[in-house]
C-alpha cells in the first residue's frame, strides 16, 4: 500500500518547503519502496508528497504526485478505480490525451 503525505498552509509567511515533505515521506518508505515524489505549489501553500508501491502502470511515467497537462491539477492517490480502463477510454473518445496507464491519472481528467 503506497504512503502518503502532505501539508496544507492556511496563514500566511509560512511557506511548505520542500524538504519537508521528503522527511516526511522518508517516515512511510516502508509503505512504498517503488520510489517517492513531492510536489509543492508555486506559492508555497500546499506541498504532497508519495511513497510508491507500483502496482499499475509500473514505469517511472506512473509516479506520483501527478498533474493535468497544464500543471495545474495535482493529485497524490492510494487506491484502485476498478473500472478505470473504461472511463479511460470514454475519456480519450471525448479527446482527453494521457501520459500514463494510471487509473490515478483518470481522476484528474474526470
Amino acid at each position: 500500500m503506497c504512503g502518503i503525505t502532505g501539508i496544507i498552509v492556511q496563514k500566511s509567511g509560512y511557506g511548505v518547503r520542500h524538504d519537508e515533505i521528503e522527511r516526511m515521506n522518508d517516515t512511510l518508505a516502508h509503505r512504498g519502496p517503488d520510489g517517492q515524489g513531492v510536489y509543492v505549489s508555486p506559492d508555497g501553500r500546499a506541498g504532497l508528497g508519495h511513497r510508491r508501491l507500483a502496482v499499475i502502470d509500473t514505469s517511472p511515467a506512473g509516479s506520483e504526485p501527478i498533474s493535468n497537462e497544464d500543471g495545474t491539477v495535482w493529485l497524490t492517490f492510494n487506491g484502485e478505480i476498478y473500472n478505470y480502463r473504461k472511463l479511460r477510454s470514454d475519456l480519450i473518445f471525448r479527446g482527453h490525451y494521457f501520459k500514463t496507464q494510471t487509473d490515478a491519472e483518470v481522476i484528474i481528467h474526470l
